[in-house]
């Protein structure tokens, strides 16, 4: 066995940066001789390298953020006793102001400099996490978690942006966005693992607080290992199309989450409308404004436009149907939230493997085809979902899932790639954003869609034996979770019927699910060929002029 160096021990842990980091160990060793006299694209060394990996840490945390509160939601409420309208905003309230300050923050990056505004967000994310820590009433937790929301929608599209300004050379940027996007990936999947250890150990405020070293180190080696990279001939920023860009985003999102949970309802509907209608006011001031916040002539590049709506595509797919699959581990099969994680571990491994593979796949053959062909390997995993049943198929769900994450992988690289490299440098703020706002609104809209689908076809199947009680019937009728509460407060015997018919329902939707996705991927997996054809990463022209500092 090799020996490991300290960092890998640090975080030996974390199989996703464990990867990232050999991967940057190698392109470390290598580089000193690895430049081309011929090139006229300077690459990056050693302090990019090195870089890379400072800036994979907030990456990977801020995705675990996202999946790690669910494992301490019934801790905090016993603690705090929040109501249920409290609980709910305690858990949306982070991903709502990450997807409506995005695109803002992204844009202010590309004005005040990226490097100046990761370590201002990394500074407030820090002291937002050790409030939500200390937070000693709903109201407290709730306003330190929104704060930690606007904080995060800094960090990410700088992160992606530096990066793209750090590693000019093709090679080098796919290999760079690769370990980015596993780190984002894997902290996904290994959020409920890391908190089930620390809840066995300690307060649920330790699920915040192992924000704070990271954030430390983010703010002392930012300013050694990144560049300042800003758009000089940028304007100031339009207080009206902040305004209209959180009007457009904040309800559109909400009401595709409220939609996820109660359903379709007018007052849903509503607040969507609006919505969209303040995006249409959005869209005409951008078009209108001699330096505009977000410049949609972007949409106008090929490369640019067909990755995001790929990208777009593939947050639906995968948010809504593994939304399905961790109710279906939890609620059919029977594990527990940490047991549940742990299954999903091989998930995260396999993310990482096709992110990693992806770059070196694309410069032997075609970036579309390797694109399509992972797709296409990603619909046959969602489509091993369909051999799940209620009586058991966690080996299906677990090996699909894995598939699914694998054929994934590729897409998510290389179309971060071509959004990032088809646009000037000075633009790559605003097309970082982006990128992570389509996979917001992609996860938001697959959640909603896919849930409503899978909702609606357990309530079609559901067949509850007439013996049980008119109440307990109409909570298992409704949703898996009321079958699990039903099924509770019955006798034995009649309690198992009821989760038996349950199971064999919410299976049936989860296969109507996974078919539906799959298609769907199988569709874009052609349009992504065929629209990405020919296309080269780098198709943005020559660099406008901007100010690059250490």
């Amino acid at each position: 066995m090799s020996a490991t160096t300290p960092a890998e021990d640090v975080i030996g842990e974390s199989f996703p940066l464990a990867v990232s980091i050999r991967v940057l160990a190698v392109r470390l060793k290598g580089d000193r001789d690895d430049r081309d006299g011929g090139e006229t694209t300077m690459r990056a060394g050693r302090r990019e390298w090195l870089g890379l990996a400072v800036l994979a840490l907030p990456t990977l945390l801020l995705s675990l953020d996202m999946s790690v509160l669910h494992l301490a939601v019934p801790h905090l409420a016993a603690d705090l006793r929040p109501s249920s309208t409290q609980l709910l905003w305690i858990i949306d309230i982070y991903g709502f102001m990450i997807a409506g300050f995005l695109v803002t923050m992204g844009t202010l990056g590309d004005r005040i400099g990226r490097r100046k505004l990761l370590m201002v967000g990394g500074a407030a994310f820090g002291a937002a996490s050790v409030v939500a820590a200390l937070s000693t009433s709903p109201e407290m937790l709730i306003g330190a978690r929104a704060v930690l929301g606007v904080a995060g929608a800094t960090l990410m599209p700088s992160t992606l942006a530096l990066i793209s300004n750090m590693f000019q050379d093709a090679k080098q940027r796919g290999t760079a966005i690769a370990v980015w996007m596993s780190c984002f990936m894997g902290g996904m999947v290994i959020g409920p693992v890391v908190g089930g250890v620390l809840l066995e150990r300690f307060r649920w405020g330790s699920v915040f607080l192992m924000a704070v070293p990271v954030m430390v180190l983010l703010l002392v080696a930012a300013p050694k290992l990144l560049p300042e990279y800003r758009d000089t001939a940028a304007g100031r920023l339009d207080p009206a199309s902040v305004a209209l860009s959180l009007g457009a985003i904040l309800p559109v999102v909400y009401a595709l989450k409220e939609t996820a949970k109660d359903g379709v309802s007018p007052v849903n509907a509503v607040v969507l409308a609006v919505g969209v209608a303040v995006g249409v006011v959005f869209a005409r001031r951008q078009r209108g404004l001699a330096d505009p916040m977000l410049d949609l002539r972007l949409f106008r590049v090929r490369a640019f436009s067909a990755a995001v709506s790929i990208m777009l595509v593939g947050a639906l797919t995968m948010g809504g149907v593994f939304l399905l699959v961790s109710q279906y581990l939890q609620m059919v099969a029977g594990l527990s939230a940490a047991q549940a994680g742990l299954w999903l571990v091989p998930q995260a491994g396999a993310v990482v493997v096709g992110s990693l593979l992806a770059p070196r796949l694309a410069r032997r053959f075609r970036p579309e085809f390797v694109l399509g062909f992972g797709m296409l390997v990603a619909a046959g995993g969602i489509g091993l979902f369909t051999l799940a049943d209620g009586a058991g198929g966690v080996a299906f769900v677990v090996a699909g899932m894995s598939i699914a994450s694998f054929g994934m992988g590729p897409q998510g690289v290389l179309c971060t790639e071509m959004v990032v490299g088809s646009v000037p440098p000075r633009k790559a703020g605003a097309a970082s954003a982006m990128s992570e706002t389509s996979g917001e609104f992609g996860i938001a809209m697959g959640i909603a869609v896919f849930g409503s689908v899978g909702t609606a076809v357990y309530r079609d199947s559901v067949a509850v034996p007439g013996e049980v009680p008119a109440e307990a019937a109409a909570l298992a009728s409704d949703s898996m979770a009321g079958a699990l509460r039903a099924a509770g407060s019955l006798p034995g015997p009649l309690g198992e019927g009821v989760l038996a018919t349950a199971r064999d329902a919410f299976a049936s939707g989860l296969h109507v699910v996974a078919g539906i996705g799959a298609s769907v991927v199988v569709v874009f997996a052609v349009v992504g060929m065929v629209a990405l054809r020919r296309t080269s990463p780098d198709t943005a022209g020559e660099p406008a002029p901007m100010s690059a500092g250490h």
